[in-house]
């Protein structure tokens, strides 16, 4: 064998990803720039980012542009204006790399096309984009191999890091009111439908919410321990998905999945949950349920009883299931056993998990249901009836929630209450409507809550 393979280099892998760059386009973009200041707004309006730039000297040319575009005088020599610019900034130490020479800055500016900067700012993108998803690919890659891989917290966090390889465009965050009227109109004389409501089971309500709950709204739904927030929050799931086939995901921290399998069946085919729990369904329950049961199997339901969810899993699971199964609508039982990010305080620390639920709800177009406890203040008062402001840790809840329900049930204080077996939902914010409370019967035996109207 020949000496020079034994002294060649050792075919190693290499330590990090590869750089992915379109050097061409780099070069004409920062021309460009220089011939025609305006294309840096025009290109930034279009979700360009010159951070994508991986070259440091046509970053940089960008960056002066940016800086001197509105000062330079009608007739001024671009490129000589441009290389003072550079090298001010290189003196105070604010550029860490050598700039391009006064030569090199002419010969760009001679060589501009300025009409080709659409294409140019195009191509760097698509490769920075590339090189992100790369970038990520090699961190999974470390992830995967740690000796200390967590299967829940590592691939939720890659899933989440994966939506920021593609930065969302900018170009329709702006719009003029003019463009938007027709849709207005349209919305006028057009009542809405299950396809842009989600109903919840109660005629009263979907009355005030006009049709039920909407895309993007984060509803939070607060109770006391033992007024029924779980039954109330798989009602509005049942209403959705076994009744009106909407996609629907139940994340329960406290009940297991059996127990919410339970409800639903209870709910459903009116058989006794204390029956089912110990094994004594009657034959003509078993026939309510043969009845049932096939509605219930082809419901779109998911139910998840991970008790350490957070909020980096629950966004996973929201992503995949809204691209395989067109999720509409989640229920989080409940807000304060979510696992909190590290914080301050306990108080940032929930405050930030509501503001993730409520961005979480915009960004995929879904309704996000939100059960919260209350804290003591209904049972240190005469009036137990429920504020919005006895949520706990309440402040950031009530102020990114779209709509706040509170759960009241009298009975619960006073077992011979008058109004046993009723129920009080207490609409005591709703954004853009009207509030209310509407009375609905708590049928307890039978995992529900039903409008007073529903003897069955």
């Amino acid at each position: 064998m020949s000496a020079d393979l034994w002294d060649g280099p050792l075919d190693e892998q290499p330590a990090g990803p590869p750089v992915i760059a379109d050097l061409d386009a780099e070069r004409i973009l920062a021309a460009a720039v220089m011939a025609r200041t305006d294309l840096v707004d025009d290109l930034a309006m279009q979700g360009f980012d010159p951070a994508d730039i991986t070259t440091d000297r046509y970053r940089w040319i960008w960056y002066a542009v940016e800086e001197i575009r509105a000062s330079l005088q009608p007739g001024a020599i671009r490129w000589e204006a441009i290389d003072r610019q550079l090298q001010a900034w290189r003196a105070d130490g604010r550029m860490p790399t050598v700039p391009s020479t006064e030569d090199e800055l002419r010969d760009l500016y001679i060589d501009a096309a300025p009409a080709s900067a659409p294409w140019a700012a195009d191509q760097v993108t698509r490769k920075a984009v590339a090189a992100r998803l790369v970038a990520h690919g090699h961190d999974c890659i470390t992830r995967g191999r740690s000796a200390a891989f967590d299967p829940d917290a590592d691939v939720a966090a890659a899933q989440s890091e994966l939506d920021g390889v593609v930065r969302t465009s900018t170009d329709d965050e702006t719009i003029q009111v003019s463009d938007l009227l027709a849709g207005v109109l349209e919305r006028a004389v057009t009542p809405p439908t299950n396809e842009d409501r989600i109903p919840t089971g109660f005629i009263d309500l979907d009355g005030l919410f006009t049709g039920g709950f909407m895309p993007g709204q984060m509803i939070v739904v607060g109770a006391r321990p033992a007024m029924g927030k779980t039954t109330f929050g798989l009602g509005l799931a049942r209403a959705a998905a076994v009744h009106n086939g909407i996609t629907t995901l139940f994340e329960s921290l406290e009940m297991g999945r059996d127990e919410l399998a339970n409800s639903v069946v209870s709910a459903e085919a009116r058989v006794p949950l204390h029956h089912i729990k110990q094994g004594t369904v009657t034959d003509d329950g078993v026939q309510r349920l043969a009845r049932r049961a096939p509605q219930i199997k082809a419901a779109p339901l998911y139910i998840s009883d991970n008790a350490h969810l957070s909020m980096p899993i629950l966004r996973a699971r929201v992503r995949h299931l809204v691209r395989t199964a067109g999720l509409r609508l989640v229920v989080v039982d409940y807000l304060q056993l979510m696992q909190a990010p590290k914080a301050e305080s306990r108080q940032v620390a929930v405050s930030e998990m509501s503001r993730q639920l409520k961005l979480l709800a915009k960004e995929f177009g879904i309704t996000v249901v939100v059960l919260a406890q209350l804290n003591r203040g209904p049972e240190q008062r005469t009036d137990k009836t429920p504020m919005v402001s006895d949520l706990r840790e309440s402040g950031s809840i009530e102020q990114d929630a779209d709509i706040v329900i509170l759960l009241h049930r009298e009975d619960a204080y006073a077992k011979e209450s008058p109004r046993a077996g009723e129920a009080d939902l207490i609409v005591g914010k709703h954004r853009g409507g009207p509030t209310a409370t509407i009375t609905t019967a708590f049928q307890g035996h039978y995992a529900r809550f039903v409008d007073m109207a529903v003897t069955g």
